[in-house]
């Protein structure tokens, strides 16, 4: 039996051997990539080759590449461990042809791989081929027919409808049919009873393993179809699937891909697998959604609060969620499965193995937070419970149960559970209008329309902005963008001295100029490999020679702060150890922001001696050396730094000040000397073993300690211009410390007076003791005396508050717990409506309540109001 080693290197060869460049895997996280966050598709890294934004620089190409479905249209996630075959994170086998061989040779390789190399029984082979849609023109793909009935009888070649056999990129943009391949898994028996030509995309059991796709026509904003004037061979196989059905398994999990680590987890927890239903799933989600946490860590993806962050935090969460439920784990267990996945999947991506540490250390701190926030989540249902019960109901309300979800990250599942438990339900049809209102905000947010390109020429941008700053070029192409009620356009140049934001640089600002006027580029991003330059406006003639300008002001402050990052790791690693490795970064004029690997805080020792290692390289004013297209290999052997998580061509820049050496793209000073200064303004941590040091250089670290000294400056002032002002402040803090002891000394003092004389002046009415404060007194002496009076008089006494201090009305009630439980007395509710003659609002607890407001002259009658509800 074939192993997935052994699987996914078969596929590689066989491609190879048909001439197919052999290409590693894109990282799972994508960067630099507005329209998408993860790849969900072995075709995301070759999109700028497909939409013809970048050359074709291998006809053939073939990879494993790891996926990530869970999020938009491709989310699988809740599918994910209650059956076989759904996962997180899967590898894609895929094979690619751009422009050169079509669906005559995808067909006869995609047969002869499945049948001759891994030998799987053709009797359990199905296809399915596109049925055709009369409302778009689109007739039956015959022709991908014609080449299956080489191979299957016409009873095995299924048509399929739009949905499951036409493929789109997305609303816009390359598409086509396409052609699944099913297999049978089920056994003879259940084969002989049934036709598997039945089961097929209905059953489980008969399996896709395989799409061809078959881009042959592009999809504009208006939905009409034109035909691509290059097809383009886009195929994906499910490496899991493959392996479950080469290894005669019925379910991917069975496979030796999950086995190790689904054993690790059943040492870990005492638990086996294949014994009891609700263990199994919890193990399966488990298994497969530590493969997503560990590769989004390698590729610099942390678990956070927001976009690609906030979707890995929520798979991490959903299998802390199910070994808590299920496999009663209520401490970290899952950064212990590392080394069973190393075991499984080190060889073919040995990052797991160089960021082992750091991986655990992640997981573990992200477990035990999640798990506190399931205790108090806990406790809070509890709550809801007691009170939904008070009020003789069984169902909670879908509004609670949504505010658990929402903001305390507590599951729908976990809170029905628990409610099943106690004999109760939750009200379901809220809870999904609330979900719905959310997605509705997140939506019209995030809604974006964008026309068609008007395109004026033809061609891709040329960058120039390594060695301009000005170029003369024409507009190649532009559209119109509406996003949040605000419409801009989106220009493309021939050629361009604008950097797009990426690799953590900003974009460049500048100006589009010609004698008639001249047009402002407010940024400049990347899109599907376009250079795409921000204007509000168009030109009036968009045929017209522009001069691009950038704006030399702030693209300079930016390569300072960037240059400076590259010294700055450099710094760290010679300081803190080889082990620092940069985990983002972040590049503007104003400020640079650099993350990177270390297990605990800086010292001001170790900053200090960081900044005095920056400072020094740029006092030696080393120049810039730039070497560009060299080959990666050749790169890396001279100590380029390569970063985890970044797609690199064969050919690259490498960026050399002294001994920093590192592939970059971006844009950089011409030499150190030219930052001028570099200060540190902030160390921090974002995530387990990960730091965030935030700097300034050149002008705007200039201005800060400008700032700074102002500051000390007026200090010295303030202070009778004291020739030591660290001595002077030190004396003055412990005289003040002095004061404030005496002060609250007397506080004390003057409270104990102030309630003797409410004792010696109380009221009684009907039995009830009341203490009526009217004095201008702080608040918190107020508060102070008002519970030092109940702690004196724990019966039939209630303390009425109607002071101000600094002309600030305040009103305080205290009611003995008495008085609000045998007679219906509240104080919140009191305080409410006599807060009206102060022009504000309050409220608290039944015994105890407070109002602020504005009008201290309501304060007599609010005093009156409270005073005869209480009598």
């Amino acid at each position: 039996m074939m192993t997935s080693k052994e699987i996914r290197d078969s596929f590689k060869s066989f491609f190879a051997s048909k001439g197919h460049q052999i290409v590693p895997s894109a990282p799972m996280v994508i960067k630099d990539d507005p329209t998408l966050m993860f790849t969900n598709a072995g075709m995301n890294q070759f999109k700028d080759i497909i939409l013809g934004n970048a050359p074709i620089k291998y006809p053939r190409v073939a990879d494993s590449q790891k996926c990530l479905r869970v999020s938009g249209k491709h989310n699988d996630l809740e599918e994910v461990g209650h059956d076989t075959y759904h996962h997180t994170m899967f590898e894609m086998l895929g094979n690619w042809s751009f422009g050169d061989y079509f669906k005559k040779e995808a067909i006869e390789w995609a047969w002869e791989y499945l049948t001759e190399v891994i030998k799987l029984d053709k009797e359990r082979l199905y296809v399915t081929v596109f049925e055709g849609s009369p409302e778009e023109g689109l007739s039956r793909d015959d022709e991908a027919a014609g080449y299956w009935e080489k191979y299957l009888p016409k009873e095995r070649i299924i048509n399929g409808n739009k949905k499951d056999n036409f493929w789109e990129m997305g609303d816009t943009g390359p598409c086509g049919p396409c052609s699944e391949i099913h297999i049978d898994i089920r056994s003879d028996e259940q084969r002989a009873k049934v036709d598997g030509a039945q089961l097929v995309n209905i059953d489980p059991d008969v399996i896709e393993i395989w799409n061809l796709v078959f881009m042959q026509y592009n999809r504009k904003a208006d939905k009409s179809l034109d035909s691509l004037p290059a097809k383009v061979i886009d195929t994906g196989m499910g490496f899991e699937r493959l392996c479950m059905a080469v290894q005669g398994k019925v379910s991917n999990y069975d496979t030796d891909v999950f086995q190790t680590i689904i054993k690790a987890i059943g040492e870990l927890t005492g638990s086996t697998y294949r014994q009891d239903v609700k263990k199994d799933i919890a193990m399966r989600v488990i298994a497969d959604h530590i493969r997503t946490i560990a590769f989004s860590i390698t590729d610099g993806q942390l678990p956070s609060n927001a976009k690609a962050g906030y979707v890995i935090r929520r798979i991490l969460r959903r299998a802390v969620r199910y070994g808590y439920t299920f496999l009663d784990q209520h401490k970290s267990f899952m950064y212990k499965l590392i080394p069973a996945l190393i075991d499984t999947m080190g060889d073919a991506y040995p990052e797991l193995i160089q960021q082992k540490t750091l991986i655990e250390k992640v997981i573990k701190e992200e477990e035990e937070s999640f798990l506190r926030t399931l205790e108090t989540g806990i406790k809070l249902l509890d709550k809801q419970i007691a009170e939904t019960r008070a009020k003789n109901s069984t169902v909670l309300s879908g509004a609670d149960a949504f505010t658990l979800y929402d903001t305390y990250g507590f599951p729908l599942d976990l809170t029905e559970l628990i409610l099943r438990e106690n004999e109760m339900t939750v009200n379901k049809s809220e809870f999904n209008a609330e979900m719905q209102k959310q997605k509705d905000r997140a939506r019209n947010a995030a809604a974006v329309e964008t026309e068609d390109w008007v395109t004026l020429k033809e061609g891709n941008t040329d960058f120039v902005g390594y060695d301009f700053t000005e170029y003369e070029t024409e507009i190649l192409r532009y559209r119109k963008v509406k996003q949040k009620n605000k419409e801009y356009y989106q220009i493309v140049l021939a050629h361009t001295p604008f950097y797009a934001e990426m690799g953590g640089q900003v974009g460049d600002s500048g100006w589009l100029m010609n004698e008639g006027e001249e047009i402002i580029i407010t940024d400049t991003k990347r899109e599907n490999n376009l250079a795409v330059h921000i204007s509000e406006k168009l030109p009036k003639d968009v045929t017209a020679t522009f001069l691009a300008r950038i704006n030399i002001k702030s693209r300079t402050a930016t390569e300072c702060n960037h240059t400076a990052t590259h010294l700055l790791h450099e710094g760290l690693r010679e300081i803190l150890g080889s082990h620092v490795e940069q985990k983002g970064s972040y590049v503007s004029p104003n400020v640079l922001r650099f993350d990177f690997s270390h297990f605990q805080k800086l010292t001001d020792r170790e900053i200090r001696k960081v900044e005095r290692y920056v400072t020094a390289r740029i006092r030696e004013d080393i120049p810039r050396v730039e070497m560009r297209h060299m080959p990666i290999a050749e790169a890396k052997a001279m100590g380029a730094m390569a970063l985890f998580g970044e797609k690199y061509g064969d050919d690259v820049r490498v960026i050399k000040f002294g001994d920093s050496v590192e592939l970059c793209g971006g844009t950089h000073i011409s030499s150190t000397g030219r930052i001028g200064s570099f200060r540190i303004i902030n160390e921090s941590s974002i995530a387990a073993g990960i730091r965030r040091i935030e700097a300034i250089t050149a002008d705007v670290c200039e201005d800060y300690f400008y700032t700074q000294q102002d500051v000390l400056n007026e200090m010295k002032t303030m202070l009778n211009n004291a020739p030591n002002l660290a001595q002077t402040l030190r004396k003055f803090f412990d005289e003040n410390a002095d004061l404030k002891k005496r002060m609250e000394e007397f506080v004390k003092e003057k409270t104990v007076q102030v309630k003797d004389a409410l004792i010696r002046k109380k009221q009684v009415h009907n039995g009830v003791d009341i203490f009526v404060l009217t004095n201008s007194i702080p608040a918190e002496v107020v508060k102070d005396i008002a519970f030092q009076l109940k702690g004196q008089f724990p019966q039939n006494s209630a303390f009425i508050g109607a002071t101000d201090s600094e002309n600030k009305p305040l009103l305080t009630l205290m009611l003995s717990d008495d008085l609000v439980k045998d007679h219906g007395l509240n104080a919140s509710q009191i305080i409410r409506d006599a807060a009206k003659h102060i022009q504000g609002g309050g409220g608290g607890q039944p015994h105890f309540a407070t109002a602020g407001g504005k009008n201290v002259e309501g304060l007599t009658n609010a005093l009156h109001e409270i005073m005869e509800k209480i009598k």
